[in-house]
């Protein structure tokens, strides 16, 4: 890896000719990806998949890094692995159909219960279509997932009997529990329509597309804009938004941190501790608004 980033060093400052600011930001990151690696999956800089890639955006979000912040990130991360395949260490870019929402905010806002009733009522659950959509939903709002571990969900990754989902994220992994809604919503779209939709019936992968391939970021991004319009709702709702609004839910109604930190996957309780900041403030704005002498 060090050698890698050495020579991307040498590449920035000696053939693009960048500036010694722009040559230490691009290297800030790309170390600071390099140690994610090391200490979260332990996999090669020359070996990252775009799931990697996914998952430490996905773990900036989680630490409450703005969108500024994880956008520039990824921009550094694509600039060198163009450089790894120009220079012919690669032959692809792992760094494809990853894209960041530069509008998200820092502290996004949270879905209420009434809000998630709407939002997971939305799917028309006629065709196959439509019961993958009431699965994804209610499986992102049962375990607090986050969207690119939910795509990387096989079928062998869930139990119905048990109630569990199984999330692999590098070599580390966590099973969830899920509510009786989001069992049920699972067994009859594994049961009755997943078939249908599937080219390929090696096809490990949980949700697929139309064209019955792994289902990918965008499209799970885009079938959540589509609900969220359907219900009427107001707030910008991201994947993150129901990772958030699962975590803050749990909180309101009892949860340790301790708890809520295995359930999502934190490796630090930092990051954890972030929801109780977002139940404050929402403990303060229902005060502004309701107190009589406020």
């Amino acid at each position: 890896m060090l050698d890698l980033i050495s020579a991307y060093e040498n590449h920035l400052s000696k053939v693009k000719l960048a500036s010694s600011n722009t040559v230490c930001s691009y290297l800030r990151d790309i170390r600071q990806f390099s140690g994610w690696l090391r200490t979260h999956d332990d996999v090669a800089i020359l070996d990252v998949t775009s799931a990697h890639i996914s998952g430490y955006l996905d773990d900036m979000q989680d630490q409450g890094r703005s969108s500024a912040t994880v956008s520039r990130n990824l921009a550094s991360i694509k600039n060198f692995y163009a450089y790894l395949v120009t220079s012919g260490f690669l032959e692809r870019s792992p760094v494809t159909g990853i894209h960041v929402d530069r509008g998200e905010k820092k502290m996004p806002q949270i879905l209420t219960g009434r809000e998630i009733e709407l939002l997971l009522a939305q799917p028309v659950c006629v065709d196959p279509k439509g019961h993958r959509d009431k699965a994804m939903l209610e499986v992102m709002y049962a375990t607090g997932i986050r969207v690119s571990e939910l795509i990387e969900l096989d079928v062998d990754d869930v139990n119905l009997e048990s109630g569990v989902v199984k999330c692999n994220t590098g070599k580390k992994s966590r099973v969830i529990p899920i509510y009786p809604g989001a069992v049920q919503a699972l067994a009859v779209y594994l049961r009755e329509f997943r078939d249908a939709l599937i080219s390929d019936p090696s096809e490990k992968a949980l949700f697929v597309n139309i064209s019955g391939a792994r289902m990918s970021r965008q499209g799970f991004w885009k079938i959540l804009k589509h609900y969220r319009a359907t219900a009427h709702i107001e707030k910008d709702i991201t994947p993150h938004t129901l990772r958030h609004s699962f975590a803050v839910h749990l909180l309101e109604n009892g949860a340790d941190l301790g708890s809520l930190k295995e359930l999502m996957g934190h490796s630090d309780i930092s990051s954890t501790q972030l929801y109780t900041h977002m139940l404050d403030q929402k403990l303060k704005s229902v005060y502004a608004k309701c107190h009589p002498k406020s």
